[in-house]
């Protein structure tokens, strides 16, 4: 399945995405590195022992791209105008190398754009669990799609 247009979407339509993603140590080395994040708790094997997690916390910000990415094919792919904002991020359970991630996305608001009768916006709340169905990343992402051509 594409990116659907404004005016094909429904409030309520729901999607487990296909795609699923197991989370490596390269992954999570990449994210710190490209984002000069150098928390220990991310990059220090030792020190993560010593924490409440015993392990290695796989960084948030990739968790967060990574459920925005597995969801553009089916959501966005083709007929995004732009993203207007993120709002009510939340990361309740964290992420571990070898985690094993997919996604789900409901559709929770239809509106009209004001400034563009070509377009709408669609808010989507997009979820993403890990192998043992718990939520590691939940947000809303509003949309700016084209509408359907003439």
């Amino acid at each position: 399945m594409a990116g659907k247009h404004f005016d094909e979407w429904t409030v309520g339509e729901r999607i487990q995405h296909d795609l699923r993603r197991t989370v490596t140590e390269t992954d999570n080395l990449m994210m710190c590195t490209l984002t000069h994040n150098p928390q220990p708790l991310h990059l220090d094997k030792t020190y993560a022992e010593s924490t409440e997690f015993g392990q290695i916390v796989v960084n948030g910000i990739f968790t967060f791209g990574l459920m925005v990415g597995v969801t553009v094919g089916d959501t966005t792919l083709g007929t995004l105008v732009a993203n207007l904002g993120y709002d009510k991020l939340v990361m309740p359970n964290p992420v571990f190398i070898g985690d094993t991630l997919r996604c789900e996305t409901e559709v929770v608001e239809l509106r009209e754009s004001r400034s563009r009768p070509t377009a709408g916006i669609v808010t989507f709340k997009h979820i993403m669990l890990n192998q043992g169905d718990k939520i590691v990343c939940e947000c809303l992402r509003m949309a700016l799609l084209h509408k359907k051509p003439n």
